[in-house]
């Protein structure tokens, strides 16, 4: 009896040790993504406030400085690391799937440190020159080359979980240090990202989005990126307001979906170097003609629209923003330079949410909830996410009554979004970043706990 007694301790100090040093690169991948998440969403914010210095200043230099932003941004790139461009989400998508010892080398083309850096560089150059992309994106493919580093920079005798666990946690942490919403992190990796069944590393997934989200609430502060509207007393009639924004959000994400497909199918025919010069010359250049004769909202993440809609008085959108909201990020994101959809398509819904809210002369918290569910139909529409979509509005919000209104939204959208596309924009663009016939197959029986 001793024996079985003794042998047991042993076993479970065995277990206990080899679970805590699995988890020691996990923490310190974790606290690195919060550190670097921060300083980075710092340093965007820095640019948007240089672009509209500069555009006050003179607002006809946008004819000048958003085409050599462009050009710039499109060219770092391309010189250094071809596989930064865009959202960064595909290429994580692509990485997840490739996991495997056989294809480490295509893993380094997808996330590295030299992609963090390019990534970050690009990215700030386009949103000084007034690109309409976010940093969400980004963030978790810095996230994933922070956690895939790391991985690979682990002694191969140390206890671990598979390389594809690693790069999954991290783009989850990365999506929670961005936006400070740890559930939708979560659900994004489990909707959007796993192959494998979460059981096998959700103790590591877990740790890391919450050690991820303390470090950067630590540096930045328990901050809400949104803020909180009003969404109290509401008509139970708004339900059906809801409803119709979130099928016309989820048909607009599509459409903007396909528009971006569209205009990078165009740009993948170029091949000479002279060609892409005009062709992101041009892209930046449309961008001011638009801004600096229609509308400048076609500019920016869109951050201010949510903020003015949701926290004055001035509610409603007019139907060219909505469209220049749906053009400008495409125009953006097909220039070949670094930048993300995620905050633009939060914009483009709300300012759907906003125009339908004008159109039924709706105000106060009525007009809120629209603008709230445009802003989780448009990211569904968009990425096929409904739950990660909806989780991340409630986080940013925290309107946790609302909940049911936004879960409505986000169904609603899905079925609306599939009569135009069966699948979401990362899952057409994963495809350039892998070849079909090399994708591993996935043993969902197998746990991940070796490469």
């Amino acid at each position: 009896m001793t024996e079985i007694i003794d042998n047991s301790k042993q076993f479970v100090n065995k277990f206990l040790k080899r679970g805590f040093l699995q988890a020691i690169p996990f923490w310190i991948a974790s606290i690195v993504t919060g550190v670097v998440a921060v300083g980075y969403a710092m340093m965007f914010a820095k640019a948007e406030e240089l672009h509209l210095y500069i555009n006050g200043i003179k607002d006809w230099s946008i004819f000048i400085i958003t085409p050599l932003c462009f050009l710039l941004a499109w060219w770092i790139v391309k010189k250094w690391a071809p596989n930064a461009k865009g959202s960064g989400i595909p290429q994580v998508m692509a990485a997840i799937e490739l996991a495997t010892p056989k294809t480490t080398s295509r893993i380094d083309k997808l996330l590295s440190l030299r992609i963090v850096i390019v990534k970050i560089v690009s990215s700030l150059i386009m949103v000084a020159g007034g690109a309409a992309i976010g940093r969400e994106g980004p963030t978790i493919q810095i996230a994933g080359s922070i956690f895939y580093a790391i991985n690979r920079l682990t002694p191969a005798s140390w206890p671990k979980l598979s390389r594809q666990s690693f790069i999954l946690t991290g783009a989850a942490a990365g999506l929670a240090a961005a936006f400070n919403t740890p559930l939708g992190g979560l659900v994004f990796a489990m909707e959007e990202l796993a192959k494998v069944h979460i059981r096998f590393f959700r103790t590591a997934l877990f740790s890391a989005v919450i050690i991820a989200g303390l470090t950067a609430q630590a540096i930045a502060g328990p901050y809400l990126y949104i803020g909180y509207p009003v969404v109290s007393n509401l008509k139970f009639i708004v339900f059906f307001g809801v409803a119709l924004t979130a099928i016309l959000a989820g048909f607009g994400g599509a459409l903007m979906s396909r528009l971006i497909l569209y205009l990078l199918s165009i740009r993948s025919k170029i091949k000479s170097n002279l060609k892409n010069i005009l062709f992101v010359t041009g892209a930046g250049l449309l961008m001011a003609t638009i801004a600096y004769f229609i509308n400048a909202d076609v500019m920016g993440s869109g951050k201010d629209i949510m903020t003015k809609v949701l926290f004055t008085s001035s509610k409603y959108e007019e139907w060219h923003t909505v469209v220049l909201r749906i053009v400008g990020p495409a125009i953006s994101f097909s220039s070949g330079g670094a930048g993300g959809v995620f905050a633009p398509a939060l914009a483009a819904g709300a300012s759907i949410g906003a125009y339908l809210s004008g159109l039924f002369e709706l105000a106060g918290a009525n007009a809120n909830i629209l603008i709230l569910g445009g802003m989780v139909g448009f990211l569904t529409g968009l990425t096929r996410s409904p739950f990660t979509s909806a989780i991340l509005v409630l986080e940013m919000t925290d309107r946790h009554s609302v909940i049911f209104h936004l879960l409505l939204a986000a169904m609603m959208a899905q079925v609306a979004a599939l009569i135009i596309d069966k699948r979401s924009l990362y899952d057409h663009l994963k495809k350039q970043y892998m070849q079909p016939e090399e994708i591993p197959a996935v043993n969902h029986d197998k746990k991940p706990g070796s490469t």
